[in-house]
Order: C-alpha cells, then structure tokens, then sequence
C-alpha cells in the first residue's frame, strides 16, 4: 500500500485538533487590554500547542516523503500516534484554564511524552519495513534529539508540581529543538528530488 491514504487521514486529524484548540479561546466581552489577561493563560498554552501540532504535521509529512510503502503495523502505529496527539487539545484546555497548575501542567508533559514515543515507533516500523539501508534510516541516523526529547518530558512531568514554569520552560525548549523542519530527513528529500529530476531530464 502506498502513503496516500495514511498522510491524508492524518492531515485531516491534525486540521481538527488545531480548530479544536482555538474555539478554547474565549472572546471578551470587553473592548478593552484588560479584558484580555484572563484569555492570556489559554492563548499562551494553545501557541504552545499549535507550534507541537505543526512540528509533529511537519515531521511527519517528510518522514512519509521517504516511505515507499506501509503495512497494517505501520497503519496502528500512525493510528497511535494520532491518539494521543487528539488528547493535545483537551491537556491544552485544562493547563491553560487553570493557569499552568501542576497537575495540568504534568499531564500536558505525559501527553508530550506518549506523543513522542508514539513517533519513535512509527519511525521505527517504517524504517524495520524497508531496510536498515533506507534512506530514511540514513536520515534519522543516531536520532539525538528524538531520544532527547522524552528524556526531557520524563524530567518536566514531576518537576511540574514543584514549580510548574520549570516544566513550561522545558516544553518550551523541546518546542524549539523541533521547530525547524528535521534536517536531516529535509536534506535527503532535497536528493532524492534532484535524482528524480536528473532522471527526468534523461527520459
């Protein structure tokens, strides 16, 4: 089976959750500055959300790009993925409401985390179906920030009921490791374009 499918069902869960986190954002009833600081809380952890979603939708479309084919393990594991990125929207919420309460602020960490090991599996079952030789094994390559990253949540969940900006700060800083498309996965997609091309111009 070819990817078609799979990046368009997940394009559309993806569109969902983002629409879903902003109809959170209460309107004021007020024309004035003030009225916005109680919105202030909620806007700030769905920016936060909204740059996690557009990562993982990033990603995930470049990791797809050199997928040549899936199979019905790769299809749970992408359907695993997107269970835990459609609770983003409800630890979103529930954080940004309660003004970055620990508990809240935690439980935003866990999703964070399942999110992230649930990626790693599905990399992991591309790259297992198409050979350790791929080119999307020679993208990820020794994966330090894949592995980085759930090291980070795992440290910010019980940091976040001693100081709940601590782990902000950490989601914050995971969010920036990520922001920029994974380079190493954009680099042979590059190739991998110019070959087609070359090859093109041949025929």
């Amino acid at each position: 089976m070819n990817t078609d499918r799979l990046e368009a069902f997940s394009d559309g869960v993806l569109a969902i959750l983002i629409t879903i986190m902003v109809l959170e954002l209460r309107v004021p009833h007020d024309t004035t500055l003030a009225a916005l600081a109680p919105v202030l809380p909620t806007a700030v952890s769905y920016l936060l959300s909204f740059v996690y979603i557009g990562i993982y939708w990033n990603n995930h479309h470049h990791m797809l790009y050199l997928t040549r084919r899936v199979d019905g393990a790769i299809l749970w594991a992408n359907l695993h993925l997107l269970f835990w990125l459609s609770l983003v929207p409800f630890v979103t919420g529930w954080m940004g409401e309660n003004h970055f309460a620990p508990l809240p602020t935690a439980a935003y960490g866990v999703v964070l985390l399942m999110a992230g090991v649930a990626y790693f599996i599905l990399q992991r079952l591309i790259i297992l179906s198409q050979g350790e030789h791929s080119a999307l094994a020679a993208a990820v390559g020794r994966d330090l920030k894949g592995k980085l990253s759930p090291i980070i949540y795992a440290a910010a969940i019980p940091l976040a009921f001693v100081r709940p900006w601590i782990a902000g700060a950490l989601y914050i800083a995971v969010a920036l490791m990520w922001l920029a498309p994974d380079q190493r996965i954009a680099r042979v997609v590059v190739q991998s374009e110019l070959q087609a091309g070359g090859l093109d111009a041949e025929a």
